[in-house]
């Protein structure tokens, strides 16, 4: 078949493919260089891999900003999306079986919106486990937290030394505990009277 005589004289694009930094918990980025990409830059999620596309002519630290605000974006627009509680209760599954071995099986994972003063609990007895409606809307990673946190009850009921090796198994433990530990805190400062413009 001969070359489409549109595009034989594009370079071919060019593709790499790195792995999620160490301990981030995300999924490997794989960016793609196009000679027919002028100045836009995208992105999208490819089974477990993230993709960006960018203009061959991007220098590498042009291509690192890029892949980082890329990530930022589609993080941003990946929390707007409200998981329902099928949804969660195979998310559930899914982090268990990545974690656990699957060892911690819930039999019912769910919403609640009368929890305000917790992000999560659970019934060990019942395998039940529960995640504030507040959490709706944070980013994927500190909802999968709550929930391997709560998946960990179902294993060992306390908080004492075993609970918290457990969760080391989870890369993003520090970083989703410091993001709510923020959430707490700014939901305690003075709310300023906002500034009328008369």
């Amino acid at each position: 078949m001969p070359a489409d005589p549109l595009h034989r004289a594009a370079k071919p694009q060019r593709s790499t493919t790195s792995p999620p930094p160490s301990g981030s918990g995300a999924s490997p980025i794989e960016v793609r260089r196009s000679a027919r990409r002028r100045r836009t830059v995208s992105a999208y999620r490819e089974g477990d891999r993230t993709v960006v596309l960018i203009p061959a002519r991007m220098s590498e630290a042009e291509e690192q900003r890029w892949v980082s605000v890329m990530l930022d974006k589609l993080a941003a627009q990946e929390s707007k999306r409200v998981l329902g509680d099928a949804e969660l209760t195979e998310r559930a599954a899914r982090l268990s079986e990545q974690y656990f071995d699957g060892r911690a099986r819930p039999a019912s994972v769910r919403w609640v919106t009368n929890q305000n003063t917790r992000w999560g609990s659970c019934t060990p007895a019942e395998g039940s486990i529960r995640l504030s409606h507040r959490l709706q809307g944070m980013p994927e990673y500190v909802v999968d937290y709550v929930l391997v946190h709560e998946l960990a009850h179902l294993l060992v009921p306390g908080h004492g030394p075993r609970f918290w090796r457990l969760l080391e198994a989870y890369p993003r433990t520090e970083r989703a505990r410091g993001y709510l530990e923020g959430v707490v805190a700014a939901e305690r400062l003075p709310h300023l009277p906002v500034a009328s413009d008369e």
